[in-house]
């Protein structure tokens, strides 16, 4: 839907429903999580003072000066095989990435309706070698997969989440979303392979309590989300989760903005309606078996309702006796009167399941340049504080993410990376952050 029709039918809900925005009751059938022990806002008030600086901003990235590591095909969400403590696993000397990937010369605005994981290895984590799709032809669920994570466990089993989205076999595209996992081994002889496959297996659904549903997300809605299955081990319990992004449970007609999103009594009255469209949680499952096939779902970590609509691939990294929760998301799906940049965002906690509080005061963490706003994209930190991300549009003189999704074929192609962006370290100190400098393309190290 074209970007300022999507702003004018939100517009006018918004009008059709500004009473019951500010006089919604809160009752005990109300829809948010919040009031849970467990569930943080990210609040209006922390966004809105959002500001890049050195501290924050990424180098600008100049795509003539980088390499692809497949002349074949473009990608953009990336993930490395991990270990169970989060660390990159190194398998008979090699190590794997995981890719989203489309053939070369795919409309890069259309290459999630095609996507499909492909996997790379190295024997010096620095150059990658294209070892294939990974999944056995026709064997995974969806019409197509979306991002995930993969790890190894102690009897060198691979365990792989991932999103199964659409349906398979359907003729026009469908875009529910569910998590699932398969796992398989590894064969290494001068090159990478998997084998001995299990079955493909749905493992988390929205439950329409704690997450929406599609059925809830329904007409009005711009946004949904269920997808990003991220490992987790809590190194002070031994006991495994998957993250998820996600979105706050409930139909549109039943949300409302308080005070607790606003953050402050003037955030609240400042509130525009349209507001109550945004609504992006991040989830969180934990594991009931050792097979990793079964999961109880808990509330979520964090909720942004009334600030951002969409919090993707969120990852945990323990450092001393605080929990890490990173998340990304695009500027545009920020509600109105916050104007925060495509960005990594971050928050910390003493606890796995409560009182996260915004990195650096605001959440931001690493924004890409003013001048290259929409440079690189899906950042993921690593356990040692190396940032990987893709290559996502650069040069695009001044165009919003509409605007560059309208241009032509070969507009797009020309200025869409479809490669692994260079690393970034980041320095991460109580609940300060700060950017070191920049690492050489797909060092994950």
């Amino acid at each position: 839907m074209n970007w300022n029709v999507k702003k004018i039918v939100k517009f006018l809900f918004a009008v059709t429903t500004a009473f019951s925005v500010v006089l919604t009751p809160v009752t005990g059938s109300d829809l948010y999580a919040q009031g849970t022990s467990v569930t943080t806002d990210w609040t209006r008030e922390a966004a809105s003072q959002i500001r890049l600086d050195g501290s924050n901003t990424a180098p600008k990235i100049d795509k003539d000066e980088l390499e692809e590591i497949t002349s074949e095909f473009i990608i953009w969400d990336t993930w490395p095989l991990q270990d169970k403590n989060g660390h990159p696993a190194v398998v008979n000397g090699y190590k794997i990435i995981f890719a989203l990937s489309v053939p070369k010369g795919t409309i890069p605005g259309k290459r999630h309706d095609s996507a499909e994981i492909r996997y790379f290895y190295s024997n010096d984590g620095k150059s990658w070698n294209l070892g294939g799709l990974v999944f056995e032809d026709g064997k995974a669920l969806g019409s197509r997969q979306w991002a995930g994570s993969s790890v190894i466990d102690k009897n060198g089993r691979v365990h792989m989440f991932y999103t199964a989205t659409g349906r398979k076999g359907e003729e026009r595209l469908s875009y529910g979303q569910k998590l699932a996992t398969v796992t398989a081994d590894i064969v290494t002889n001068k090159s990478v392979a998997f084998a001995n496959w299990s079955n493909h297996k749905v493992i988390l659904e929205a439950d329409g309590t704690y997450y929406q549903t599609e059925e809830q997300a329904g007409i009005g809605e711009f946004s949904y989300a269920f997808r990003d299955p991220s490992y987790f081990l809590d190194p002070k319990t031994g006991e495994e989760y998957l993250l998820f992004s996600a979105n706050t449970s409930g139909t549109l007609k039943e949300r409302a903005c308080r005070p607790e999103h606003a953050g402050t009594a003037e955030f609240m009255r400042t509130m525009p309606s349209e507001a109550k469209f945004y609504n992006g949680s991040i989830g969180i499952a934990k594991a009931v078996n050792d097979d990793l096939t079964e999961f109880e779902v808990l509330p979520p970590l964090l909720e942004a309702n009334c600030v951002n609509e969409e919090l993707e691939r969120p990852n945990i990294v323990v450092k001393g006796n605080q929990y890490y929760l990173f998340t990304k998301t695009h500027s545009n799906k920020f509600a109105e009167g916050i104007d925060a940049p495509e960005g990594l965002y971050g928050f910390v906690s003493k606890s796995l399941t409560s009182e996260y509080k915004p990195l650096n005061g605001t959440g931001l963490v690493i924004a890409n340049p003013d001048d290259n706003p929409y440079q690189s994209y899906s950042w993921m930190v690593m356990s040692n504080g190396t940032v990987i991300s893709y290559v996502d549009y650069v040069d695009v003189d001044g165009k919003d993410i509409q605007e560059i999704g309208e241009q032509s074929t070969e507009y797009q192609i020309e200025h869409f990376g479809g490669m692994l962006a260079p690393s970034i370290k980041l320095s991460i100190t109580g609940d300060r952050t700060s950017l070191l400098g920049e690492k050489k393309q797909g060092v994950f190290k």
